[in-house]
């Protein structure tokens, strides 16, 4: 049965990648046999150079395109949860708007999904295309991560992430900035659930410029992995209590949404 898709995104200062990135993933969705009903959420992180009125436009010609606008900068954690929290279908697809993950990355994890008894899938960048100084913050963020989570994901750090929507949509999320693809890790990981990986493809930015600076991001890094860690330590000891999130049943078919009539 055919998969109902959401793509969640989150967008800052974009516009030289964001027409590209909506323009390939409604492509893939609208052609892909395995995709039933879907939808674009893509959150507009009070952008300055132009990429709401990008967004705007492609609206126009892409109903199943939805925007949400933050009206100053909040940083890229709440534009993540709060994308993903728009989303509506049954699995969200975690992506980011400059270009670096494929949509057609999701080829093997629709067919994992298909296959059934899973909830949540993360891609594992086999070769990164980031600079060296990101490659090593990353892998040294990473292995910490998996230290002090007690885990031994390949790529702990990875914002392309599949879950199942109901699931996705519970998460209590707190990263404020660039770090909120490691808390969605480790926020699964703490509900009992273990990550699925597969291997993607990882390209260079499209253009523009990322919007943090290294060093700052490599501290605010340091410090939310010691949070973490921190946290995990507490719920193992019995000092803080897991967050209560619904149960999300498993789905063996893929029943249509009531949105599947827009296909």
């Amino acid at each position: 049965m055919p998969i109902d898709i959401s793509v969640a995104a989150p967008a800052y200062n974009e516009a030289d990648n964001i027409e590209a990135a909506v323009t390939e993933w409604r492509a893939y969705l609208e052609r892909h046999p395995e995709v039933g009903a879907w939808e674009i959420v893509v959150c507009d992180d009070g952008s300055a150079d132009g990429t709401g009125r990008v967004l705007r436009e492609l609206q126009a010609g892409c109903p199943r395109l939805r925007v949400v606008t933050f009206e100053r900068n909040r940083g890229a954690g709440a534009a993540i949860a709060a994308a993903i929290a728009a989303t509506r279908l049954e699995w969200v697809v975690l992506l980011d708007s400059d270009g670096q993950f494929p949509i057609a990355n999701l080829d093997r994890f629709l067919d994992r999904i298909a296959a059934g008894g899973v909830r949540a899938l993360s891609g594992a960048r086999i070769r990164k295309a980031d600079g060296l100084a990101y490659r090593w913050g990353s892998a040294a963020s990473g292995a910490v991560s998996n230290l002090l989570h007690r885990t031994r994901y390949r790529d702990f750090n990875s914002i392309f992430k599949v879950v199942h929507g109901p699931l996705f949509r519970a998460l209590p999320l707190e990263s404020a900035g660039m770090n909120c693809s490691t808390e969605i890790t480790a926020r699964v990981a703490e509900l009992g659930h273990t990550w699925v990986e597969l291997p993607i493809e990882h390209r260079e930015r499209g253009g523009g410029s990322r919007g943090w600076r290294f060093w700052r991001g490599a501290r605010d890094r340091a410090l939310f992995v010691g949070y973490l860690g921190l946290r995990h330590w507490l719920l193992r000891r019995g000092v803080l209590r897991a967050p209560e999130v619904p149960e999300t049943p498993e789905v063996p078919e893929h029943a249509p949404s009531s949105l599947q009539e827009a296909r």
